[in-house]
């Protein structure tokens, strides 16, 4: 049995990683999906619903137990101690291409994570190749 985490940040995101999960999973592996929001005047309630949208896709098109995480905390740091609490083998999430100036000013949560952790992580291309 293989422990997965699904990170997601919006509907969208969680119907791209959908496919691989089906692919890779059994159903005798367990899924978490988990989408991290830092709380407090930092968190819009349209960011709120968004998460909650994107983890009802995980759980209805894959079954998976949905947390949605608002610690005041990145959400590198929700997904690193998440994987460490539940034992997780592999974490899944989506990437976006961007500038190396956006990433410089705004950070990027899949570069964060992938140095930061220590479990596999499985990156999913959210934009279509040109």
């Amino acid at each position: 049995m293989t422990n997965f985490l699904i990170g997601t940040d919006s509907a969208e995101t969680s119907e791209r990683l959908v496919p691989y999960v089906r692919e890779r999973a059994s159903e005798d592996d367990e899924l978490y999906a988990v989408n991290s929001l830092y709380g407090s005047d930092q968190t819009s309630d349209e960011e709120i619903v968004e998460g909650e949208t994107a983890l009802e896709v995980l759980e209805e098109e894959l079954g998976a137990d949905p947390h949605q995480l608002v610690r005041g905390n990145s959400p590198q740091v929700d997904l690193i101690h998440f994987a460490r609490e539940y034992d997780v083998d592999e974490l899944i999430i989506g990437i976006r291409k961007r500038s190396p100036t956006g990433k410089m000013l705004f950070g990027s949560t899949a570069q964060d994570l992938l140095l930061e952790t220590d479990r596999p992580v499985v990156t999913i291309p959210l934009t279509e190749p040109k």
